[in-house]
């Protein structure tokens, strides 16, 4: 560097030749004329060194990444399955760090990674919300299973909802905005989606969408704006993908063992409780999301105070075993509807049956394929007319298991003094009683029944009425007088006013 400001000094300042320079400093003329045109005095390549072990492999590997095109983008090469294939099919020699560089600059030779630029957004205060679907695995009454997490997180305050459901049906997905909106205490005026089938029907061209016509019934009755990200752009909405990541991580580890959903879900509350205190790093505003909510709190549209419908209503056949199919799982009805056509209330927990806007059936809804929710009630008129099904019924099959081991004394007791047939249409009568009592009174009134050795029907009604009726209220009497002999008073007859009756006087 010493010898490059002498010459440059040389020439700039003291105006000598090149000639001159040359015979002073010992250089060369070329030398003195790159010094002067403002090359600096170090190494230069004059072209780039190649990758001699890669020169072998390099047509295959890069047949490998165009091939990865058309593969599903989650089970394309990465470069280090890259170099174990080269080791297994090729006998590669070269070390993974070399593969791994040249694997990076082919793909950006041949676009195939590309790095796309974003630009840094400043939400404003209560305006948007990113929604989304995750999934996780949990442990639930002793069984490992994949559960649906709904998430919706504000733009501004970062503040998460995250609530979990066994499918992603659309009424699960409008009953996690109606919770979501619980929690905010309000809703957001423009929420972001994905092109989920249970908000879109079609997608056309551009940012046009149809949507389904439910989700614009709900969006409209809460009067928020939809908005869609472009396919495959996931990262439009990075906010709640990352919070999908988010939950699983730190909400859902260890997996936990829960007894159903409602356990599940308070579980998840819990946690976004206490995610509200922390600060999100990379932020200039060093406020928690709790205070940064409070901020957009006042701002969110107004809920509803008559909550929304969220019921889907579908048209259904009943069956000759008296079950309607939704969802490819089957319902119990009553007998007398065998044949007509109801209509089914599907909520996110129940399902309803209606007969001429009077219901008939309700149940728990039940998950899967192939299920049966029946009410043994709904079948014992059919099973007292043909008293020989009643040991294979499965209705009665699976309230059995159940029993209290009275109703099997009582069973039994009832067939030997009355015969099969007999006996058991005299105990389906008094499973019949559950229609009109409780179920803990039948079964004290079946107790008593055995104690007091009365074994029939009549006599559990009896104990039952009994039990219903208010106990009798004793009066007190006067002193000396007699219950039902002397407790009533007389006066006297005065037999003067018939003599006035014979004179034809009255008085």
């Amino acid at each position: 560097m010493d010898q490059y400001e002498l010459i440059r000094t040389a020439k700039r300042v003291y105006k000598k030749s090149i000639r001159q320079i040359a015979k002073e400093t010992g250089h060369s003329r070329i030398t003195i004329r790159k010094v002067l045109s403002g090359l600096e005095p170090k190494y230069r390549r004059n072209k780039e060194p190649g990758c001699a072990v890669m020169d072998a492999v390099g047509p295959v590997v890069e047949r490998w990444l165009k091939d990865d095109l058309t593969e599903p983008r989650k089970q394309r090469h990465t470069a280090h399955r890259i170099y174990t294939r080269l080791l297994e099919e090729h006998e590669f020699t070269g070390a993974e760090s070399t593969v791994r560089r040249w694997v990076r600059e082919q793909k950006i030779r041949l676009g195939l990674k590309i790095t796309e630029a974003v630009v840094p957004l400043d939400p404003e205060v209560a305006q948007e919300a990113e929604v989304d679907w995750g999934s996780a695995w949990v442990g639930m009454s002793g069984e490992r299973q994949q559960v649906k997490l709904f998430c919706m997180r504000s733009r501004y305050s970062g503040k998460a909802f995250v609530r979990a459901y066994p499918w992603e049906r659309q009424e699960m997905f409008l009953d996690g905005h109606i919770r979501a909106f619980s929690f905010y205490g309000g809703a957001f005026p423009v929420l972001v989606y994905d092109n989920l089938t249970v908000a879109v029907k079609r997608i056309l061209r551009g940012k046009a969408r149809i949507e389904q016509e439910r989700f614009t019934a709900f969006r409209s009755y809460h009067t928020f704006q939809a908005r869609f990200c472009n396919p495959a752009q996931g990262q439009e909405k990075g906010g709640v993908e990352g919070l999908v990541g988010f939950a699983r991580r730190n909400f859902l580890v260890p997996i936990p063992e829960v007894k159903n959903f409602d356990e599940l879900n308070e579980l998840l509350l819990a946690r976004l409780i206490e995610h509200g205190e922390r600060r999100i790093q990379g932020r200039e505003d060093s406020r928690t999301i709790n205070e940064r909510h409070d901020e957009e709190h006042a701002r969110l549209l107004p809920i509803p105070e008559r909550p929304f419908e969220n019921t889907k209503t579908v048209g259904v056949r009943i069956s000759r075993y008296q079950t309607a199919q939704v969802d490819r799982n089957r319902y119990s009805v009553p007998t007398a509807y065998v044949g007509r056509r109801l209509w089914a209330h599907v909520g996110c927990e129940q399902v309803s049956f209606y007969a001429d806007q009077k219901k008939v059936a309700e149940h728990p809804r039940v998950f899967g394929n192939s299920k049966w929710q029946i009410d043994p009630l709904h079948y014992l008129d059919l099973v007292s007319q043909r008293i020989a099904s009643f040991e294979s019924a499965r209705p009665i099959r699976q309230w059995r298991s159940n029993w209290h081991g009275d109703y099997e004394v009582m069973l039994h007791t009832l067939r030997r003094r009355h015969g099969e047939a007999r006996g058991t249409r005299e105990f389906v009568g008094i499973l019949q009683l559950h229609r009109s009592y409780p179920s803990d009174r039948i079964q004290e009134a079946v107790s008593e029944a055995l104690r007091c050795q009365t074994y029939n029907l009549d006599s559990v009604k009896h104990i039952l009425v009994r039990q219903h009726q208010s106990p009798a209220v004793a009066i007190m009497l006067e002193a000396g007088l007699m219950p039902g002999i002397t407790d009533l008073r007389i006066d006297s007859t005065d037999v003067g006013r018939y003599n006035s009756l014979l004179a034809g006087g009255g008085q």
